[in-house]
């Protein structure tokens, strides 16, 4: 890979993969929502070219794109959070608009289209999370994810092109949404304020951002068939397990509550990923331990909050 597309440049995953790539010596063009590159330093870098384009005129970039590339990973999404996950007209237009990158994609003669997709296309399930396990989205969010990939994946090899579908379970890591749980929490631990949560006893997977970018730039140079992957640790504990370290590495006097939030409706009591088709394909191995990841997480929180 020496020449690589990526949508959604400015979100904690795709800068981390900016990142991997630029260590790569991988040239990128990275589309960014109007005016939020600004202070992300990867963007700065003389690897990469800033274009500057909404979501809706993604494909109207091409023009932009001054060199034939090798992938296109694409992760720009309207209405992750809050109500914007049920909005269906919103959700309706990614679908439309991950359709758009493919055909960007074929046109800047890229050989492989590579998808941010969700564990929420699987919905609530007790089960190990695989590309096998049939799926049933609950959310407009995870709806929209599940027929994106579906749809995409005709688009693609109808155009030619290998096509992967990467269904990211919880990535964490610096440049994650503030109020995202493991950043809000670590503020709270280290201003000294009580962390409130449920009892934790939901079975989950965390992975830092620089090993999901790597799972990425692997999947970019290595992919030869059009897959499904979920994206882990591929090692799980109880949610309560992972915030008592979390608490324990950042701050360990700093007070915990937990128990003493409900569990909202639909909560999803599990979420692991089976990383085996990802490390047989590609080679990927998570590298940095939770710990590590909060340590890192904490830093970079330390800095934003000035402490």
């Amino acid at each position: 890979m020496k020449t690589a597309i990526v949508t959604g440049a400015t979100g904690m995953i795709a800068t981390a993969l900016i990142r991997r790539l630029i260590a790569a010596g991988v040239e990128v063009f990275a589309l960014c929502k109007p005016g939020t590159a600004e202070g992300i330093e990867c963007l700065t870098d003389p690897l990469v070219h800033v274009i500057d384009a909404d979501i809706s005129e993604f494909l109207a970039a091409k023009d932009k794109i001054t060199k034939p590339c090798d992938v296109l990973y694409h992760f720009a999404w309207l209405g992750t959070f809050g109500g914007g996950r049920d909005d269906a007209y919103l959700q309706n237009n990614n679908i439309r608009y991950t359709i758009d990158c493919v055909s960007l994609a074929k046109e800047t003669g890229c050989r492989v289209f590579v998808g941010a997709g969700s564990q929420a296309e699987w919905g609530p399930t007790d089960e190990v999370l695989r590309a096998s396990l049939p799926v049933n989205p609950v959310t407009g969010y995870g709806i929209a994810k599940f027929a994106s990939g579906k749809l995409s994946r005709l688009y693609a090899e109808h155009l030619g092109l290998t096509h992967i579908w990467v269904r990211i379970l919880s990535v964490f890591g610096v440049g994650s949404i503030p109020n995202s749980i493991i950043p809000s929490s670590i503020d709270k631990f280290l201003k000294g304020e009580k962390a409130a949560f449920t009892k934790g006893e939901q079975i989950w997977d965390f992975l830092y951002c620089d090993d999901a970018a790597e799972a990425f730039y692997l999947i970019g140079e290595k992919a030869k068939e059009s897959k499904i992957y979920p994206l882990g640790s591929g090692e799980s504990r109880t949610l309560a397990a992972y915030i008592t370290a979390m608490r324990d590495t950042v701050s360990p006097d700093a007070p915990l509550a937990l128990g003493e939030i409900p569990y909202p409706p639909g909560q999803v009591m599990r979420l692991t990923a089976d990383l085996s088709e990802l490390k047989q394909d590609t080679g990927f191995v998570p590298k940095i331990g939770f710990e590590e990841g909060i340590r890192r997480t904490a830093a970079w929180r330390k800095s934003v909050l000035g402490l």
